[in-house]
């Protein structure tokens, strides 16, 4: 068999997270809503009604070219997209066409091998999204209420080779939507929807052969496995002396089966005509500087910044920049912290992970501030308290609001750090296990963790343990 390579293209579809659609006031996330209870005479297509271009839907379409390093145009225009579906009330959709609010643009995606490949981006356009359609018992039913939420379309060029880049990909574009605020990027909820345009070709050529798109992935997994799927049967197509026809395929998640929907329509089937009813989308230079200057550093740049400015490795810095606001609260905890960053990242990536796992919020809604955080690990360092205790005491702020210190002192959880109260507690406590003693001194010398378990215990843990282990050397030793 011939070594074959897949060449992957992505479209997504991304819903911006503005208060309402992008050409009129209907609520614009509407996913628990019944059907059809929130549309309107412009959102549902009735006659003689005029769109109203929402201005913030055009404005994070131009912070998302400006992240993806796309060009923004400072002219871009609306367009009809015809074509005739039952979930499409108007028999057109506007979208953008020839002229997007952005063009070109590239997204880099590390790979596991250590390389960086550049995706690139083709175009970037708003447009309106359509409605839903779905079977019970064999009537077609239809749900108006996604018509004329505000997306961007996201076309990339065939630069994926797989279905684990192409998964790659939509982590690395999620993370970075939610990243500069513009979507919430979920793909259980549609706000982040991809269709896969799959080829393949002979290995070290550079044709393009015939392709088709997959649609209705709705998860990064579905996107993965449903690709290998069409990879591998385009091979065994051509293995087998057939010819690849350009089709849309349907994917199903349950079966993990890819079905023919339809013939793959081309830009002429469109129709594509100026859309007569709203006026061109101008940004002035100004803004569009404005834009760019507002844009925060971005998620791949901050995770080189943090391996090189805080020494930390790969995975760590891959870790703390997975979302912003837990890149945001790091660097606050560290700028409070007088310690290694290294110590700083332990505690996040496994405690205060947790707990935001347990309470299932991001690290901006804590009410356990950085430097309560900063706090309780110089108390650690200091051995005013003992590690198990500064655990605890990350969920006593996040319950009470109170600061560490405060809760140490009202609950008495400092370590006992007096030396003449611990040895005189110790005294007591190897008084009392004379066996164990002698076998400590005839060369038992792994009781020694016995001991400070028994210091530990009736201390309540508050003993301090490397001073609990120095006392206990000095008399065990003591003949």
């Amino acid at each position: 068999m011939k070594d074959y390579e897949v060449i992957i293209g992505l479209e997504t579809h991304i819903q911006l997270n503005t208060e309402t659609k992008i050409f009129c006031s209907c609520k614009a996330d509407s996913w628990e809503a019944e059907p059809n209870t929130n549309i309107c005479p412009v959102c549902s297509g009735l006659p003689g009604v005029l769109p109203v271009l929402n201005a913030e839907a055009v404005h994070k379409g131009a912070i998302l070219a400006a992240a993806m390093h796309a060009q923004i145009n400072t002219k871009s225009y609306f367009d009809r997209k015809n074509y005739f579906y039952p979930d499409l009330p108007k028999g057109y959709q506007i979208s953008q066409f020839d002229q997007p609010i952005g063009r070109g643009g590239y997204l880099d995606l590390p790979l596991e091998n250590g390389e960086t490949r550049r995706v690139r981006i083709h175009n970037l356009h708003l447009e309106e999204d359509a409605g839903k359609t779905k079977t019970e018992r064999g009537v077609r039913l239809l749900d108006f209420n996604r018509c004329g939420v505000p997306l961007v379309e996201m076309v990339t060029e065939p630069d994926l080779r797989s279905g684990d880049e192409a998964a790659q990909y939509l982590i690395r574009l999620r993370q970075l939507l939610r990243w500069i605020g513009v979507s919430e990027a979920d793909m259980e909820r549609g706000h982040l929807r991809c269709d896969a345009n799959v080829s393949i070709r002979e290995r070290g050529t550079t044709v393009l052969n015939t392709k088709t798109e997959i649609k209705n992935v709705n998860s990064i997994d579905s996107v993965r496995q449903a690709i290998g799927e069409e990879a591998k049967r385009q091979i065994e197509l051509v293995e087998s002396g057939g010819k690849v026809e350009s089709y849309t395929l349907d994917w199903d998640a349950d079966r993990g089966k890819l079905t023919k929907m339809r013939s793959k329509e081309t830009e002429a089937d469109y129709r594509y005509f100026r859309e007569p009813d709203l006026l061109p989308v101008v940004l002035s230079t100004e803004e569009i500087d404005a834009v760019i200057a507002r844009l925060p550093e971005l998620p791949l740049a901050r995770r080189a910044r943090f391996e090189q400015e805080y020494q930390l490795s790969a995975y760590d810095a891959e870790i703390l920049t997975s979302e912003r606001s837990l890149s945001d609260y790091y660097e606050a905890a560290v700028a409070a912290y007088a310690g290694e960053a290294k110590t700083a990242a332990n505690w996040m990536m496994n405690d205060l992970s947790r707990l935001l796992n347990d309470l299932g919020k991001t690290a901006d809604q804590l009410v356990l501030k950085p430097e309560n955080l900063a706090e309780i690990i110089s108390m650690v360092d200091k051995g005013k308290i003992n590690a198990a205790t500064g655990k605890s005491l990350l969920k006593k702020v996040e319950e009470t609001g109170k600061s560490p210190s405060e809760i140490v002192d009202d609950e008495g959880l400092g370590l006992i750090a007096d030396s003449d109260a611990l040895r005189k507690q110790i005294e007591g406590i190897l008084a009392g296990a004379s066996a164990e003693v002698a076998s400590f001194r005839a060369g038992k010398e792994s009781l020694l963790g016995w001991f400070v378990g028994q210091v530990m215990r009736s201390s309540g843990g508050k003993a301090d343990p490397k001073r609990t282990r120095e006392i206990l050397l000095e008399l065990l030793n003591k003949e």
